[in-house]
């Protein structure tokens, strides 16, 4: 088994520096990192703050591509009732109901380290039951706020004079927002 990274052992402070230094010094310069977490009283070697970072910058760019992501089809495919959320979360429901049938199957793991996978497994489930919940409580509210504006409209458009098949259409593209 690879040995921890002494970079993962830094205090939290420390660490949160180090992070922001590579990101803004364009994941690069490595000796000079080495050289001021030495004069801070800690001795890592640049190849292992090198490799540190190749996994921060990993990650903040998995971070960046994904938000770029979701802006573009938030911007181009409004979802106001939240859909994608609905989505998402039943596709992780489905991965980690996988995982765990995968994880019972592992007879070969040792049972404190299943133990411990199925306790994070749990809290994950726990944590996107309580999401599923508030989005299903969300797309219920915007749901009975799109109703009752389709209503409201419909009221106005009758006192208004307007005929039956135009009150319906108004309707119609209203209640089509929650859809």
């Amino acid at each position: 088994m690879a040995r921890r990274s002494k970079v993962l052992g830094l205090p939290p402070e420390v660490r949160a520096w180090l992070d922001q230094a590579l990101a803004e010094g364009n994941f690069s310069g490595y000796e000079a990192f080495e050289a001021e977490l030495a004069r801070r009283g800690f001795g890592i070697s640049s190849s292992s703050i090198h490799r540190y970072g190749q996994q921060l910058e990993k990650k903040l760019a998995a971070v960046k591509a994904s938000t770029e992501a979701a802006r573009a089809i938030a911007a181009a495919a409004p979802d106001d009732a939240d859909q994608r959320s609905a989505a998402v979360m039943s596709l992780v429901q489905t991965e980690t109901f996988n995982v765990l049938v995968a994880l019972q199957e592992a007879e070969e793991a040792k049972p404190e380290a299943r133990l411990k996978l199925l306790a994070k497994a749990a809290e994950a489930i726990a944590k996107l039951s309580r999401a599923s919940v508030n989005q299903k409580k969300w797309e219920t509210e915007v749901n009975a706020k799109v109703k009752a504006a389709a209503e409201a409209a419909e009221r106005i458009a009758r006192k208004g004079g307007l005929s039956a098949s135009s009150v319906a259409e108004i309707r119609k593209s209203i209640l089509g927002i929650a859809s």
